[in-house]
């Protein structure tokens, strides 16, 4: 906090030899606008998405979730892809919350299933979205569809080739919180450790946006256009690497309006199931073997899937 308050001060006294600087530069002009556009709007969601998982991560606890699932594999991941929808937050907090979940068998792929479709499916990111691409209630419904499939697949495909040697991490102790915790102390942990999270990578994802604008020719974005499937490879690409917060990334997204909506659905479905630093904590929760199986699989599911179902719903636009 104390380095917060010096940063924001040392920013207002150079306030307008920075904005001098900014408006004798057109390219650095453009940049600072797409920036502040992205980051403005996206701010709102961003913030509602963690003050909603705050509120979950101090009333829901894990085994309570776990005792609402069937005990039917096929029943209990779809319970759980279905049922993640309700429980708005960012996907930095739905994999510890997956690995608390963890269980042999059904409960297992139901985890890993609510890991990928809570950040994805939920109101505050559909409704995101929404703002995002007004006028586009096709591409919305073609996220969560898309997202839920990868995430019911992915549960399924651990059903039938997982396994529990994979996972080589063992729950710390503190994982669940100490009992003398009050429901207060866990709802502001939780909220501002997601707070703090989701805002770093919405910055540089809307810097990465704001560069892509001014530095990258504007007749690379029109041979993506004309390259469907390299448009979808690079937008897949782009969404593992720039690690963006599932309640901010429509914003950048639709930022990239040169481009197809297609590609820009397969970054939407791509980013929240699997990036950078979702395997940097999914290594450090369930253990090296399992990232290094599950990622590069999610990945290819969710391309597939966005690729499928934008095709179905939207075309090749």
């Amino acid at each position: 906090m104390p380095i917060l308050v010096l940063v924001i001060l040392g920013l207002a006294l150079v306030g307008t030899t920075a904005r001098d600087a900014v408006a004798g530069h057109p390219a650095v002009a453009t940049a600072a606008t797409v920036f502040c556009g992205i980051f403005v709007q996206a701010l709102p969601f961003l913030a509602l998405g963690v003050l909603v998982s705050g509120v979950i991560a101090a009333t829901v606890t894990p085994h309570r979730l776990a005792r609402l699932l069937p005990r039917r594999p096929a029943m209990a991941i779809l319970t759980a892809g279905v049922g993640a929808a309700a429980l708005p937050g960012c996907e930095c907090g739905s994999v510890p919350i997956a690995r608390r979940l963890f269980g042999d068998g059904t409960v297992g792929a139901a985890a890993l299933t609510f890991m990928l479709a809570a950040p994805a499916i939920n109101p505050v990111v559909l409704v995101a979205t929404a703002v995002a691409f007004p006028g586009e209630p096709l591409l919305v419904l073609s996220r969560c569809v898309a997202s839920l499939l990868t995430a019911v697949v992915m549960g399924l495909l651990w059903t039938r080739f997982g396994e529990p040697a994979w996972i080589t991490r063992v729950l710390p102790a503190s994982a669940s919180g100490p009992a003398s915790d009050s429901r207060w102390t866990v709802f502001t942990e939780a909220a501002r450790h997601d707070f703090l999270q989701a805002a770093s990578f919405l910055v540089l994802g809307a810097a990465a946006a704001a560069v892509l604008h001014v530095v990258v020719p504007g007749w690379v974005y029109e041979h993506l256009a004309g390259q469907l499937v390299l448009g979808i490879v690079v937008m897949a690409v782009l969404a593992v690497v720039l690690s963006l917060c599932s309640e901010a990334d429509a914003f950048v997204a639709a930022s990239l309006s040169m481009l197809p909506l297609l590609p820009r659905l397969v970054f939407l479905v791509v980013g929240p199931a699997v990036d950078i630093k979702l395997f940097a904590m999914q290594a450090g929760m369930f253990g090296r073997a399992f990232a290094m199986r599950f990622a590069p699989l999610t990945f290819v599911v969710a391309v597939l899937a966005g690729t499928g179902v934008g095709l179905l719903l939207l075309g090749d636009r």
